[in-house]
């Protein structure tokens, strides 16, 4: 796509990040962030993106004040996931932050907002999720953050109702490739290099749908040409079912460190995704994951990557 106003919230993220820069050589890219981290907002801005300070969290009605209104594409990845475990908060929180960044932008021409997998009712462990699967928002490794998806998908379906602002909500699985931190995949990476344990199922193993950088930074114009009202709903995965063990597996195998898995009751839930929908809205990917985390260590780790 090319010679459109593009916003973009969570634009130093790993989904966000990669988007915007990619976008921001064809079209005119706002990224909106607190940029925290020292040197984001100029990486953004080296790209030709234009930032503007929104701290979420302030959810009063000036808070986009002196924001152009007159954005074509929106994708709102940004994300208060709740870490202090006030629950309350952290829905008011996202849910008045979609509501206000959708009124502003109502006359754009898509809306795409990022939620998550994490939201769906545990079922097996190698069980591929539809998006018609029920949710139930438990997630131990961080409790609140699947209660904030699931409210805040109410709160973007209503507005796009209201509004009659064209909606996709993409539900993402693990999004890993070069830049930020990499994704799940170079957690468990940083664990193996610190020989730090890292839990696995006691029987079988956890499955995911690994979306790389390139095959996500590629789907996101389709999705904006998906978006409906009412909002469209689907999974946002790679085509390839994935085992998390398998996965560990793969990088000692690539980099010759090792992995000390340990059997356990209470591991990192990953879900696997029915990709059908998503594969019509979007087309196939384009990257093998082993080729992904290939890309992935020799990019970011590469004295480890010669060791092949």
């Amino acid at each position: 796509m090319n010679g459109k106003k593009i916003l973009v919230t969570g634009g130093t993220g790993q989904v966000a990040g990669p988007v915007a820069k990619a976008l921001a050589q064809d079209n005119e890219v706002w990224a909106l962030g607190r940029f925290g981290a020292p040197g984001s907002e100029e990486a953004l801005r080296e790209h030709g993106i234009t930032t503007f300070r929104w701290d979420m969290d302030d959810t009063g009605e000036d808070a986009l004040k002196g924001l152009p209104e007159d954005f074509t594409h929106v994708i709102h990845s940004a994300v208060n996931r709740g870490e202090d475990g006030d629950f309350n908060r952290a829905i008011e929180v996202n849910t008045v932050a979609a509501g206000r960044l959708m009124t502003h932008c109502r006359t754009a021409e898509a809306f795409l907002y990022v939620s998550t997998g994490a939201l769906y009712k545990r079922q097996t462990l190698d069980h591929a999720y539809h998006e018609d699967d029920p949710v139930d928002g438990v997630a131990d490794w961080l409790p609140a953050y699947p209660v904030v998806k699931i409210a805040t998908e109410g709160a973007v379906r209503a507005y796009a109702a209201t509004l009659g602002l064209p909606t996709i909500i993409a539900r993402l699985n693990i999004a890993y490739g070069p830049g930020g931190y990499g994704g799940v995949p170079m957690l468990y990476f940083k664990r193996m290099l610190a020989g730090e344990p890292i839990p696995v199922p006691v029987e079988g193993q956890n499955w995911c749908s690994l979306l790389y950088t390139d095959d996500l930074v590629e789907q996101v114009p389709h999705l904006w040409n998906a978006a409906t009202v009412p909002a469209t709903l689907t999974n946002w995965g790679g085509d390839e079912s994935v085992g998390i063990t398998d996965c560990v597996r793969y990088l000692e195998e690539l980099t010759g460190v090792e992995a000390k898995l340990v059997p356990s009751e209470v591991t990192r839930e990953t879900y696997q995704f029915d990709p059908t929908l998503r594969k019509r809205l979007t087309g196939p990917c384009k990257v093998d994951w082993r080729e992904g985390i290939r890309r992935t260590v020799e990019s970011m780790y590469p004295e480890y990557a010669k060791q092949r």
